[in-house]
């Protein structure tokens, strides 16, 4: 669903983002070549994401080397990102991690970088300062977003809107005006 609602974001959003985002997901368990799940595919036509063409993919080494900034469901997820390439450190956060790092942040900062590429590497040395200063939580649970898979579509629409509501923070502060959302 974060990949879809990314690039339904990036196409709405192309002139204030001066580029157009890509993302790709891949999964740690995934069956590859694998539609999106129906209660999914539902939920992410309700966010305005579109889920056709979608297949799963599992994660390999390549998809995180090639990645500017990885944003994971869960801090397993990230721990598997991070056994696959140690140097992603500082380029890898848990999704509402990251969310919670950019509340803490500058609203403006981004803004002054010149094109998409420029805020897109802020961003992640931003985050990562954020995340270096960052008290430990007693409750680290709350950067985890669970897999709602053999769930109802409730549960799916509950991950949806976690996910929607992290991931357009971010994407909006990748815009050219620095604005974030929500």
């Amino acid at each position: 669903m974060a990949e879809r609602l990314t690039l339904a974001y990036s196409a709405a959003e192309r002139d204030a983002l001066g580029g157009e985002l890509t993302a790709q997901s891949a999964g740690t368990s995934a069956v590859v070549g694998r539609p999106m799940e129906r209660s999914a595919s539902l939920v992410l036509q309700g966010l305005g994401g579109d889920p056709d063409g979608f297949l799963a993919r599992q994660l390999a080494e390549e998809h995180v080397e090639a990645a500017d900034l990885v944003f994971t469901m869960t801090r397993r997820h990230r721990a598997t990102v991070l056994q696959m390439s140690p140097r992603m450190m500082s380029r890898t956060f848990t999704l509402r991690e990251a969310a919670s790092l950019l509340r803490t942040a500058d609203g403006a900062l981004l803004a002054h970088e010149p094109d998409l590429d420029s805020r897109g590497r802020q961003l992640a040395a931003t985050l990562t300062q954020l995340r270096a200063a960052r008290i430990v939580q007693r409750d680290r649970q709350r950067d985890d977003i669970t897999d709602p898979m053999g769930g109802d579509l409730e549960k799916f629409q509950r991950v949806g809107d976690a996910i929607a509501a992290s991931l357009l923070p971010l994407l909006g502060a990748l815009s050219a005006t620095g604005v974030k959302p929500g």
